[in-house]
C-alpha cells in the first residue's frame, strides 16, 4: 500500500478552474428568481378576475403592478443600506419568507387595500432580492466562473417571463385567482426549505465595506453600466409592451402575437447559454456583437411586413441578443463595482426599474405618434445609445476579457476582479 502523500503547508492552493460550481445552490437561486418574476407579473395576467373579485375597476387593479415597481425604486437603496450587516444567506431566507407572506396575504385579503399593502411589502423584498442576488453568487463561486454561474441563476428570470407568468395565469384562471397566489406562496415556501439546506453561507469579509451607493458611483465604469443596460431595457419594453399592435401593423398572422412571446423566451434562454460560454473569457466582443444584433433587429423589423419567417428570425435575434446582453451587463456591473459591487448592483436595480417603466411610456408615445411600425424604430434609438456607451467603455465599464487582451497585458485577471 502506497504511503499517503503529505501536504506541505507551503503547497500552493488548488487553482480556481479546479473548483466546481455549487450547482444545487445555483439552481435554487434560479428558482427563486423564477418565482420572483412570476410574482411580479401574475396580477397582470389575472387582472379581470381580481377586478371582479374585489369589485373595483381594472385600472385600479393595475396599481398592483405599478405600485410594485414604484416601491422598488423608492426602497431598494435605503433597504440595501439598512441590511448591510445582515448575513447574506439569512437575508435571502428572510426575503423568500416575505415573498411567500405577501402572496398569502393577497390570496386571503378581504379587501383591495389589503392586497395593495401586501403587494408593496412584496415589492420591497423584490428590489432587495435583486440587489443582493448577483453579489451573493459572486461570493459562493470561483472568480473565474462568475459569468457562467450568472448565466445559470439569471436563466430563472427568462423562464419566469416565458413560462412562469403564463402558467401562473392559467392556474389562476382555472382554479381562481386567490388559489393562484396561494399555490405560488406554497412553491416559494418549498424553495425556502431547499435554500436552508443547499445555500452556502456567504460571509462578508472582515475588511469589506458596507454598501454605499455614493462610493460605488465613484468606481470607474459603474455609471456607464448603470445607464447602458437600463437603456437597452427601455428599448426592449417599449416594443415588448406593444408587441400586439406591431404584429397587426406588420400584417402578420394573429397567432404571431402569442408565438412571438414564445420565440423571445426560447431564444432568450439560448442567448443566456451562449453568454455563459463567453462571459468569463471574451465579454467585450460578445457584448458588442449581441447588442449590435438587437439594434439591427429593431431597425429591420418594420420592414418584415407579411414575411413570417423573417419576422420570426428577427424576434429570435432580438430575444437571444437581449438574453446574452443581460448576462454580460450583470458581470460588468460586478466587475466595475469592485469592493462596492453590492451597492453598484443596487444602483442598477433602481435604474433598471426606471428603464422598464419609461420604456412602456416611450413605446406608447411612439405608437400614438406613428402606429405599430414606428415602435421598433423608436426602440432602436435608446438601444443604439446603449451600444455606443458599451463601445466607449473599454477601460472600465466593458473591458476586454482574458482572451481579448493584447500581448503584454495581464491575461490572468478573473472576471470578479476590479478593473480600473
Amino acid at each position: 500500500m502506497a504511503p499517503k502523500r503529505k501536504i506541505s503547508p507551503d503547497s500552493p492552493p488548488a487553482k480556481q478552474g479546479e473548483r466546481k460550481l455549487p450547482l444545487p445552490a445555483l439552481l435554487v437561486l434560479a428558482a427563486i428568481g423564477f418565482t420572483a418574476i412570476t410574482t411580479e407579473l401574475l396580477p397582470s395576467g389575472l387582472l379581470p378576475q381580481i377586478s371582479r373579485g374585489f369589485g373595483v375597476a381594472e385600472s385600479d387593479v393595475g396599481f398592483l403592478t405599478a405600485g410594485y415597481a414604484g416601491i422598488i425604486v423608492l426602497s431598494v437603496i435605503p433597504m440595501t443600506k439598512l441590511t448591510g450587516r445582515v448575513p447574506r444567506k439569512l437575508l435571502l431566507l428572510l426575503l423568500i419568507a416575505t415573498f411567500a407572506l405577501s402572496n398569502v396575504l393577497i390570496g386571503l385579503s378581504p379587501a383591495f387595500p389589503v392586497a395593495v399593502a401586501a403587494r408593496l411589502v412584496g415589492g420591497v423584498a423584490h428590489g432587495l432580492l435583486w440587489s443582493i442576488m448577483a453579489p451573493f453568487v459572486a461570493r459562493i463561486v470561483p472568480e473565474d466562473k462568475i459569468g457562467r454561474a450568472m448565466a445559470i441563476v439569471f436563466s430563472g428570470n427568462t423562464l419566469g417571463l416565458a413560462i412562469g407568468a403564463p402558467v401562473g395565469t392559467a392556474v389562476g384562471t382555472l382554479l381562481g385567482w386567490r388559489e393562484g397566489f396561494l399555490l405560488l406562496a406554497a412553491a416559494i415556501g418549498l424553495l425556502g426549505l431547499l435554500a436552508v439546506l443547499l445555500l452556502p453561507t456567504a460571509t462578508r469579509g472582515p475588511n469589506e465595506p458596507l454598501p454605499s451607493v455614493r462610493r460605488a458611483m465613484r468606481q470607474p465604469g459603474v455609471k456607464a453600466v448603470a445607464i447602458a443596460w437600463p437603456l437597452m431595457l427601455l428599448a426592449r419594453f417599449s416594443l415588448f409592451t406593444y408587441i400586439a399592435p406591431f404584429v397587426l401593423a406588420a400584417k402578420l398572422p394573429d397567432f404571431m402575437i402569442s408565438l412571438s412571446l414564445s420565440i423571445i423566451g426560447v431564444s432568450g434562454l439560448i442567448g443566456i447559454w451562449l453568454a455563459g460560454m463567453t462571459v468569463d473569457t471574451r465579454p467585450r466582443r460578445s457584448q458588442l456583437v449581441s447588442s449590435a444584433a438587437v439594434v439591427v433587429a429593431y431597425l429591420v423589423l418594420p420592414f418584415s411586413g407579411g414575411m413570417l419567417l423573417l419576422a420570426a428570425l428577427l424576434l429570435a435575434v432580438w430575444g437571444g441578443g437581449l438574453g446574452a446582453a443581460g448576462i454580460y451587463n450583470q458581470a460588468a456591473i460586478l466587475r466595475a463595482g469592485g469592493e462596492h459591487k453590492e451597492a453598484a448592483n443596487c444602483l442598477m436595480v433602481l435604474t433598471t426599474q426606471l428603464g422598464i417603466a419609461v420604456g412602456a411610456v416611450y413605446g406608447g408615445f411612439a405608437l400614438t405618434l406613428g402606429g405599430g411600425l414606428l415602435v421598433p424604430l423608436a426602440a432602436a434609438l435608446p438601444a443604439a445609445v446603449s451600444l455606443l456607451l458599451m463601445y466607449l467603455g473599454r477601460s472600465a465599464a466593458y473591458p476586454p476579457g482574458p482572451r481579448e487582451r493584447r500581448k503584454g497585458e495581464r491575461a490572468d485577471q478573473p472576471l470578479g476582479a476590479s478593473v480600473s
